[in-house]
C-alpha cells in the first residue's frame, strides 16, 4: 500500500514532489497502512517531459553503466549520493522508499563500453542482446544470460539500490513478452543484497495463470493488465481478470491491478492533462472495492497534498481496509447481466460480501443470503449483523422474497438482503455473526 508518482507526474517528477507525497502519507495516511513511496519511471533522464519518453536521452550513469537520479530533479542526488538521500528523509517518516527500474541495460552504456563492475574485464557491449529490446521504451537494450556477465550487471545495480536504501523495486519490461531469464536474474541480485527489497513486476498485458509458480518463487506482486487509467472501462476490463487470479492471492505472491487512478492525476503525466480523476464517485468507490476484495496491493497514483478531501477519506476507511489486510477465501461466486458478487471469509466468522452494479443505471436487487454465504437464523432472516463499510450503514435485510426492480428472487427459508446500487456501483458488506 503506497503512493506511485505515474499517473500524476509520468517520467517528470521531483525530489520535492516525492516528498511532498511522503509528508502527506506519513500524516494522513500511515495510520491507515500506506506505507512506500514510489519514484517511477525515467528518474535518470534530464531531459525528461511529459506525454513521452526522449529516443537518445542522456541519461546520467556512473562509470559501469549504472543509472543514477537526475541531480537536476533530485538535488540531494549531486555528486555520486543517487537515492540514498532522499531514501534516508522517506524512511524517517516511517515510510518505505521505491523505484521503478526497467529490464536490460542502457543503450548509452553500451556505446559507451563501459566495464560491467564484477564482470571479469567484461563491457555493457559484450553483455547486451539488441534482439530483445522493450517496445515500448527507448532508453535500454536486452541482456544476453548466456554471458555470465549479464548477472553480474544486475548484481552490481541491485547492490547500488540496496546502498541507497531502497526497499521496493517495480521492474518493467518484464511480463510482456515474458522474460523468465531476466526475472529470475533479477531476483538472485536481489537475494544476494543481503536487503529485503520487494520485487513488483510490470506491465501484465496477457498475463497467464501457467506462469503462476514462476512468479511465486521470484516476485512479491505482479501486474496482471496494462497501464490502468481514469477511465471506467478500464476498471470494468479488470473484473474478469480479478476473477481468474484472485483465489491464488496471497503470503506466495499478489497479482496486481495496477496504480489506482484515483485523485489529481495527469499533471504532467504520460497520458492526458491535469484534471481530477474523470471517475464519478461511484466508480471510485467501487475501483477501490473491486482491489480490496481480490486484494490486489494498492498503490495510489494522484498527487496526494492536492488531492480532493472525499478521495483521500475513501483511503482513510479503516473498516474496508481491513478486508484488505486480513480476508481469505476472495473470490467471485456471481457474474450475470451486469451483477457481479464476490465473497470473502474474515476473523471469527465474519463474512464478506461485494456486490457491484456494471450497468449505467442503477438497479435495486434482493440477494439471496445462501448464495452468498451469510448464516439464517431459524426463524428466518440473516443471522448476523449486516454492516455496508463505506456509509457504514446498516443493510435492510428480510426473511421472505422480495420482487426487485431486478425482480431477482430469493429461496424460501433464506434471507435477502436489499441493496440499491448506484450505476457502476458497489457495496461492501461486514456480516458478523450472532453470539
Amino acid at each position: 500500500m503506497g503512493w506511485n508518482s505515474w499517473d500524476c507526474y509520468g517520467t517528470t517528477v521531483t525530489e520535492a514532489e516525492v516528498l511532498a507525497n511522503a509528508e502527506f502519507m506519513a500524516e494522513h495516511l500511515l495510520p491507515f497502512g500506506w506505507d512506500t513511496v514510489v519514484v517511477d519511471i525515467d528518474w535518470s533522464d534530464p531531459t525528461a517531459r511529459s506525454h513521452g519518453y526522449n529516443a537518445g536521452a542522456p541519461l546520467e550513469m556512473d562509470e559501469h553503466g549504472r543509472l543514477l537520479p537526475d541531480p537536476g530533479r533530485f538535488p540531494s542526488a549531486a555528486d555520486g549520493a543517487g537515492f540514498g538521500p532522499l531514501a534516508a528523509k522517506v524512511h524517517a517518516l516511517g515510510l518505505k522508499f521505491g523505484i521503478h527500474t526497467m529490464r536490460g541495460i542502457p543503450r548509452g552504456a553500451v556505446e559507451q563500453r563501459t566495464p560491467v563492475l564484477g564482470g571479469d574485464g567484461a563491457t555493457a557491449a559484450d553483455v547486451a542482446d539488441a534482439t530483445n529490446v522493450c517496445e515500448w521504451n527507448p532508453d535500454m537494450l536486452g541482456l544476453d544470460h548466456t554471458h555470465p556477465a549479464a548477472q553480474a550487471y544486475y548484481d552490481s545495480t541491485l547492490d547500488l539500490y540496496a546502498g541507497w536504501g531502497v526497499d521496493f523495486l517495480k521492474t518493467d519490461d518484464m511480463l510482456w513478452p515474458y522474460q523468465a531469464a531476466d526475472i529470475e536474474a533479477y531476483a538472485r541480485a536481489i537475494a544476494r543484497t543481503g536487503r529485503p527489497i520487494e520485487l513488483s513486476l510490470s506491465p501484465g498485458r496477457d498475463l497467464s495463470l501457467a506462469r503462476l509458480d514462476h512468479l511465486r518463487e521470484h516476485a512479491t506482486m505482479w501486474r496482471i493488465c496494462d497501464d490502468l487509467w481514469d477511465r471506467w472501462e478500464d476498471v470494468e476490463a479488470n473484473f474478469a481478470r480479478f476473477a481468474r487470479w484472485a483465489p491464488f492471492a496471497g503470503e506466495q505472491g499478489w497479482p496486481d491491478g495496477d496504480m489506482l487512478p484515483l485523485g489529481r492525476v495527469g499533471i504532467r503525466a504520460e497520458r492526458g492533462e491535469p484534471r481530477h480523476d474523470l471517475l464519478t464517485p461511484a466508480e471510485r468507490v467501487t475501483l477501490l472495492t473491486l482491489w480490496v476484495v481480490a486484494r490486489s496491493p494498492l498503490m495510489v497514483g494522484g498527487d496526494l497534498p492536492t488531492s480532493d478531501p472525499a478521495t483521500v477519506a475513501l483511503l482513510q476507511n479503516a473498516d474496508v481496509l481491513a478486508v484488505h489486510a486480513a480476508s481469505s477465501g476472495n473470490r467471485e461466486v456471481f457474474r450475470e447481466d451486469g451483477l457481479v458478487l464476490w465473497t470473502a471469509d474474515g476473523p471469527d466468522g465474519v463474512r464478506y460480501v461485494a456486490a457491484f452494479n456494471l450497468h449505467d443505471v442503477p438497479r435495486a436487487v434482493a440477494v439471496d443470503a445462501l448464495n452468498v454465504g451469510l448464516p439464517v437464523a431459524a426463524g428466518g432472516g440473516v443471522g448476523g449483523e449486516v454492516v455496508e463499510l463505506w456509509s457504514g450503514s446498516p443493510v435492510r435485510t428480510s426473511a421472505v422474497a422480495v420482487q426487485s426492480d431486478d425482480a431477482r428472487g430469493v429461496a424460501p427459508g433464506s434471507a435477502a438482503l436489499h441493496l440499491d446500487l448506484e450505476p457502476h456501483g458497489a457495496v461492501l458488506l461486514r456480516c458478523t455473526p450472532t453470539a
